[in-house]
């Protein structure tokens, strides 16, 4: 299939890239190529590509930037959504639109979300993906919603490599308790699409790694992995890190879609984390 990536210079949008490029024709598109946003070079930028199928990685990402750059965020986010999904309707292209779970509020769900659980976004991010999903449901031919959550990779930032770089500073940390979700390898994931797309299959999936933790829980894992004391990592609650964006308590993403139509088991994210740690410590990821 000849494929147009969104976002591609992005930490998903290379790890999909690199996935699909063996047996398939992954185009990939940036914001230097053109901003979606805009019906006309969104337009463009899919006649130049002229694919079979659109994987729409390209995101505003900043969860709480986008509580003051509210305009723009739902610019990126859920117009740019609403052109492709246009032009997917007219040309008869098929749509992956990667998600989050951050359109579910995580209140009173101790046991986390599935994939037609109803939308109630807590914060403007969430609020912005939850109405690009909207324009992908409205398409009458091909088209997915993958929501993924906490997603690690190949990046100038994430939370392992944060929490490594503190832990070499720092003596103890203190790390968020009372938030729970999935870890999710970028490597994996991508994974995880190069089985759907093609399928085609339609609907909504939940893409995460296995299992699920609290921030404080994966900052002891990746402290073990490194080989320091996890000891070292003390649990603490939200309000001892505001922020502007409020976070939901519990986001797990339940997965039964996936299941249904066959998608191979995703590893743990326990043992994702092991392997991006690994490749940073050999120095063979992007942006080390």
């Amino acid at each position: 299939m000849r494929i147009l990536v969104t976002g591609a210079a992005g930490m998903l949008g290379r790890a999909v890239t690199r996935c699909f490029e063996a047996d398939h024709e992954p185009v990939g598109i940036d914001l230097a190529d053109g901003d979606l946003a805009s019906a006309g070079v969104a337009a463009r930028l899919v006649a130049e590509a002229s694919p079979e199928w659109i994987i729409h990685c390209a995101a505003w990402t900043d969860v709480d930037g986008a509580e003051s750059a509210r305009r723009e965020a739902m610019a990126a986010n859920a117009d740019a959504t609403g052109h492709l999904a246009g032009i997917c309707r007219q040309q008869d292209i098929g749509l992956t639109y990667l998600s989050t779970d951050y359109v579910f509020d995580g209140q009173g769900n101790d046991g986390g979300y599935d994939e037609g659980d109803p939308r109630d976004p807590l914060n403007h991010y969430g609020l912005t993906k939850a109405r690009g999903e909207e324009h992908v449901e409205s398409l009458p031919g091909d088209w997915q919603i993958v929501r993924t959550s906490w997603l690690f990779g190949d990046g100038r930032v994430n939370f392992p490599k944060t929490i490594v770089g503190l832990l070499d500073r720092q003596e103890t940390l203190q790390v968020v308790d009372d938030q729970r979700g999935c870890p999710t390898y970028a490597d994996d994931l991508a994974e995880l699409l190069h089985f759907l797309v093609p399928s085609r299959r339609r609907g909504i999936f939940h893409g995460t790694n296995a299992g699920d933790v609290t921030w404080y829980g994966f900052a002891r894992e990746v402290a073990a992995v490194v080989g320091k004391d996890p000891g070292r990592i003390t649990p603490c609650a939200s309000s001892v890190w505001p922020t502007a964006a409020v976070r939901p308590p519990c986001s797990v993403l339940r997965s039964g879609h996936l299941e249904k139509v066959g998608c191979p088991a995703r590893p743990s994210w326990q043992d994702a984390v092991a392997r991006y740690l690994a490749r940073l410590e050999a120095g063979s990821v992007a942006f080390p």
